[in-house]
């Protein structure tokens, strides 16, 4: 018979970890006597990080004195009950036996297998085995979770007892497997999608692999990788000649490039962007800058829009060095910021240069003459630096639905009201009430920091769903540190104490480089040495949060992750470089 054997406890509590300040509940401590279980916690318990831990389906988390026992003797060390950060440390229901959608009375309450648990760094530290997450993981004893069908009173000592299974049988173990390691077996995944109590988090990672696998998808982990990483492209650059450069207003240059020998590119999703490589004037390590592509999606020529910013010194040396007939390398088009299918309405919403990927979409919509609702919303100065102003009014009448606003903050004397632009100051909550921006729409969203999250506000108090809201960001990508709290933002830099050799390691889109030492364990490791935004969580090869893109170079792995990234993608957080490479943060 299964036995609970402790009832474990813990309130989140901060706690100093390599320099930084986190907030985490993985303490927990036994409880003495009965402990009240509610639906979404037991009494006295709770979470530092929500978006990770707790709710409905994570009610409870279980961990088996079996796998104590398996760890004490594999890891040479001794743990207490609920250093794991299980609430029931139990007897018996191991997770190769125990299935989703098992049902349990233990005491007077009644509870229900939702999901194994999905492991971060903080088992990590509260172990004091950093390599923690990968272990439980590939080991086949992650633990699970209970939701709780009845609250009631538990205790330990309490016997568990068995009332009800699913009708679909599939265990801990095996549903663990298969969204974590290689072999996502397509009747496997139909088979673990029929199981009703599945939590709603699983259930939307297998659908992602089972897609992937009907889209046929080269490689990679559909089921976790991060939205920014979804759309691999190959690593490398390619020589393309500038074929014309083109004035769009006054700090705003495009330059149209093909391939020399005419031979196509590779093609390109509405709102993706290249990584271009500059040499320096003076000599040093290349200048590496993402540009968004500006035109009509083709394979024949990428057409991008660089702001010339007055100590910028990529757009500088476009400005003063760049001719018709020149070669620049550049990558292939790559990121995740892409227009939707459907045929919902569309809010295509920027600020200045912001308008570029937006405007590959306007272009895209345009050219298949969409009946889709068109909202083109757009905030500058003045007419002298609102770029592709003529081109947006040329490709509005191919769209039957489309409608546009444009705002100037300081228009100039000659800038004319309802011909130039619509009104003055800036787009805000106001004008969207105005123009009747549909709640329904996908809004995609380019331009400065502060424009982004003053519009997101903006959309959300009229109504647009946040998961409706598509983000684009200028330089670097946005962050994840789950359980981090008060550090400050920095602007990337290159680290104090640099070093003067090594691999290169570029970071494109925040436009620096700093060279890899072995005082690094990992390409991760040194992304914050520099302060570049980036996204992890388990930072040992599991959730494959940290997954980005590697536009050029090779990479080597250790720890080796329990399933590979995409081609043309690393995970940054186990992996070194191998040479000059250059990452897509």
């Amino acid at each position: 018979m299964a036995r609970l054997l402790s009832v474990n406890v813990g309130l989140p509590r901060d706690i100093e970890w390599k320099g930084r300040t986190v907030r985490t509940a993985i303490w927990k401590d036994p409880v003495p006597g009965r402990c009240r279980v509610g639906r979404m916690n037991l009494e006295g318990d709770g979470q530092g990080d929500l978006a990770g831990h707790g709710g409905e389906q994570r009610a409870v988390f279980v961990y088996q004195i079996e796998s104590y026992r398996h760890w004490q003797e594999e890891l040479n060390t001794t743990f207490v009950h609920g250093q794991f950060g299980e609430n029931f440390t139990i007897e018996g229901l191991p997770d190769d036996d125990v299935c989703i959608g098992d049902r349990y009375q233990i005491g007077s309450a009644l509870f229900e297998v939702t999901q194994p648990r999905v492991t971060c760094y903080r088992v990590g530290i509260r172990t004091s085995k950093p390599r923690m997450p990968a272990l439980l993981t590939s080991s086949g004893r992650p633990g699970f979770y209970f939701r709780v069908l009845r609250e009631g009173e538990v205790g330990a000592g309490d016997e568990i007892t068995k009332v009800g299974q699913a009708s679909e049988r599939m265990t801990v173990a095996e549903i663990n497997a298969l969204l974590y390691l290689p072999n996502h077996a397509r009747d496997r995944l139909e088979r673990a999608l029929r199981i009703e109590a599945l939590s709603p988090g699983w259930r939307s990672s297998f659908e992602a692999l089972l897609q992937s696998q009907t889209a046929a998808a080269k490689s990679g982990n559909a089921g976790l990788a991060p939205a920014a990483a979804a759309h691999s492209a190959a690593p490398g650059f390619r020589p393309l000649t500038v074929a014309a450069i083109d004035q769009e207003s006054a700090d705003v240059l495009s330059l149209t490039m093909h391939s020399p020998d005419r031979q196509s590119l590779p093609s390109a999703l509405p709102g993706q962007y290249v990584v271009l490589r500059l040499p320096r004037t003076m000599g040093g390590s290349p200048l590496y800058r993402s540009y968004s592509l500006s035109g009509l999606p083709s394979r024949e020529r990428y057409r991008i829009s660089v702001k010339i910013e007055p100590d910028g010194a990529a757009g500088t040396y476009i400005k003063e060095r760049v001719r018709e007939g020149d070669v620049l390398d550049v990558s292939s088009p790559r990121g995740s910021f892409t227009l939707r299918a459907g045929e919902g309405p569309v809010v295509l919403l920027s600020a200045g240069i912001g308008a570029t990927p937006v405007l590959a979409m306007l272009h895209a919509l345009a050219a298949v003459r969409s009946t889709r609702e068109v909202l083109w919303l757009h905030a500058a100065r003045n007419r002298l630096h609102h770029p592709f102003a003529a081109e947006v009014r040329r490709l509005m009448p191919a769209l039957t639905r489309s409608r546009s606003y444009v705002c100037y903050s300081r228009p100039g004397l000659r800038d004319k009201m309802g011909e130039d632009f619509d009104g003055i100051g800036h787009l805000s909550r106001s004008v969207f009430d105005e123009v009747s921006v549909p709640r329904e729409a996908d809004v995609y969203l380019c331009g400065p920091a502060r424009f982004l999250a003053d519009m997101k506000e903006a959309l959300t108090t009229v109504g647009v769903a946040p998961g409706r809201i598509h983000v684009e960001l200028f330089n670097g990508s946005e962050s994840m540190a789950p359980g981090v709290i008060g550090a400050a933002t920095r602007a990337a830099h290159v680290p104090l104490d640099a070093a003067a050799s090594g691999p290169l390691v570029s970071f494109a889109r925040c436009g620096i480089a700093a060279h890899w030492t072995s005082s690094y364990q990992s390409i991760l490791e040194l992304a914050e040495a520099c302060d570049v935004p980036v996204r992890w969580s388990c930072r040992t090869g599991v959730c494959h949060n940290c997954e980005c893109g590697l536009v050029s170079g090779t990479v080597a792995y250790g720890p080796e992750p329990l399933d590979m990234p995409a081609d043309g993608n690393l995970l940054v957080c186990c992996s070194q470089p191998a040479g000059d490479i250059v990452v897509d943060l």
